[in-house]
C-alpha cells in the first residue's frame, strides 16, 4: 500500500465545533495520526447537535459530528482530574502538532499554553485557532461560525434589497478557516524540518474570511459607499440571477459578463433586437432597466427545463448552470467519477457517507476513515503511543482520569 504524505506526522487535537475538527481531519486524510481529545464529563456540543441518525439522540449518532470528524482517533481525558497532567505531558511529548480552537487565553489559563508546552517539548508546534485570535480587544470573546458570519459583514450583503441582513445558509467561515489552518501547520512543519524549531501559530478564524469581502472593502475605501444587498444581481453583470424554469421548483443561474456574451445570449434566445436596443444595448442600460430585463428572461426560462437553459447557453459561451439541491449534488456524476464520496461502515449506525478531499495526490493518495466513537481508541493510544503499561492504564482508568 502506498504511504500517505503525512504518515509520520502526529497530532493531538483539543477541538470542538467544525473548524478545529475539520483542520484535524484534513491532516488525518493525508495520513497524519490524530488524537481527538474529548471528555465524558462535558460532551462536545457537536455530538449533541444532530441531526441524529435514526432519530436516536446519542453522542455517537450525531450526523453533524460524524461529518466533520472522519479519520480521527477517539480519546477521552478529564483535564480537570489531578492526574490528567501526567497523561497530557505524555501526549505533548508524543505529538508534533497540537491543535486547539478554544477562545483566546483558555489554554494559558489551563496551564497548557505555548509557554507551558515548550517546557515539555521545545520543538512543539501549537495551532491556536480561536475565533478572533490570541491578541486584540476581542481575544477572549468566545464565539462560533454562525455569529462570525455577521461580524465579518457577510450577513449585511446577503439577501434581497427589501430584506433584513440574512444568514447565508451555513457558517461559511467554519469551512474556510480549516484550509488556512492546514497551510500554516504544513509551513511550520517544513520550518521545523529545516531549523529544528517549533512555533506558535495564532490563527484567527475571523481573518480567514475577510478576503472574500475584498470587493466590499474596496468599494468603501475607494468611494465611501457601503455595499448593500443585491439578491442574486450584480453591479457589473446583467442579466445576472437565478431564474425559474419549467418544472416544480426548478431554477437556472445565468451570468452575462460582457458584451460578447450579451450578443450570444440574445441570439440564443431569438432576441436579436435586444443586442443594441435603447433599453438593453449597454451594461449601464441593462442595469437601469434590470427589473424589466429579469422579467423577460424569466418569461423565456419558464418555457424550458433548467437543463435545456444550461445546455443552450453554455453552447454559445454564456455561463449558466442548473441550481442543484442536496439530492442532485449527492448523485452528481462528476463527483461520483472522481470518487469524492466515501461510504463507510459505522458500528452503530451502518453506512455513513463522507465527503472527500478536493486535492488528489498522484503518488500519495489520501483516504477517509470513519469518525470515532466517544473514547473508542483511548486504551490503544495509551498503551501503543504513550507508553503506559496495561496496569498503569487500568489504574488511571479506575481513578476516572479517562472520563
Amino acid at each position: 500500500m502506498t504511504e500517505h504524505a503525512l504518515s509520520d506526522v502526529k497530532v493531538a487535537a483539543l477541538v470542538q465545533g467544525v473548524t478545529g475538527p475539520q483542520t484535524a481531519s484534513m491532516l488525518a486524510a493525508y495520513g497524519a495520526t490524530v488524537l481527538r481529545i474529548e471528555t465524558r464529563t462535558r460532551i462536545e456540543w457537536h455530538r449533541q447537535a444532530g441531526p441524529f441518525i435514526g432519530n436516536k439522540s446519542l453522542p455517537d449518532n450525531s450526523g453533524a459530528y460524524l461529518a466533520v470528524n472522519p479519520g480521527l482517533l477517539g480519546f477521552t481525558l478529564n483535564l480537570k482530574h489531578p492526574r490528567a497532567p501526567l497523561v497530557w505531558e505524555k501526549i505533548v511529548r508524543w505529538a508534533d502538532v497540537i491543535v486547539e480552537n478554544f477562545a483566546g487565553g483558555v489554554m494559558d489559563r489551563m496551564g497548557m499554553g505555548y509557554s507551558d508546552l515548550i517546557r515539555i517539548k521545545p520543538d512543539i508546534i501549537l495551532l491556536s485557532a480561536a475565533i478572533f485570535g490570541q491578541t486584540g480587544p476581542y481575544k477572549e470573546v468566545p464565539g462560533f461560525g454562525g455569529t462570525l458570519t455577521s461580524i465579518t459583514g457577510l450577513a449585511q450583503i446577503t439577501g434581497f434589497p427589501d430584506q433584513l441582513p440574512q444568514f447565508p445558509g451555513f457558517a461559511i467561515t467554519d469551512f474556510i478557516a480549516p484550509r488556512t489552518n492546514v497551510i500554516a501547520i504544513m509551513s511550520a512543519l517544513e520550518y521545523r524540518r529545516r531549523t529544528g524549531k517549533g512555533q506558535l501559530l495564532d490563527a484567527a478564524q475571523m481573518e480567514s474570511v475577510i478576503p472574500m469581502l475584498s470587493p466590499v472593502l474596496l468599494q468603501y475605501d475607494a468611494n465611501g459607499v457601503e455595499a448593500g444587498r443585491l439578491g442574486n444581481r450584480s453591479s457589473f453583470c446583467a442579466p445576472h440571477g437565478v431564474y425559474r424554469c419549467k418544472g416544480d421548483n426548478r431554477w437556472c443561474a445565468i451570468a452575462v459578463e460582457d458584451e460578447n456574451q450579451w450578443r450570444s445570449f440574445c441570439v440564443a434566445l431569438g432576441k436579436d433586437d435586444w443586442v443594441e436596443s435603447e433599453i438593453f444595448g449597454t451594461l449601464l442600460l441593462r442595469l437601469r432597466h434590470i427589473d424589466q430585463l429579469d422579467q423577460l428572461v424569466e418569461d423565456w426560462t419558464l418555457q424550458h427545463t433548467p437543463e435545456e437553459v444550461q445546455d443552450l447557453l453554455q453552447s454559445v459561451g454564456v455561463p449558466a448552470s442548473v441550481v442543484k439541491g442536496g439530492a442532485d449534488v449527492n448523485e452528481d456524476p462528476q463527483l461520483k467519477h472522481r470518487g469524492y464520496y466515501w461510504e463507510i461502515e459505522h458500528p452503530d449506525i451502518g453506512i455513513f457517507k463522507y465527503t472527500g478531499m478536493p486535492a488528489k495526490m498522484s503518488e500519495t493518495p489520501y483516504s477517509i476513515n470513519r469518525a470515532p466513537l466517544l473514547g473508542e481508541h483511548t486504551e490503544m493510544v495509551c498503551t501503543k503511543y504513550l507508553g503506559l503499561t496495561d496496569n498503569e492504564f487500568v489504574e488511571l482508568l479506575s481513578e476516572g482520569v479517562f472520563e
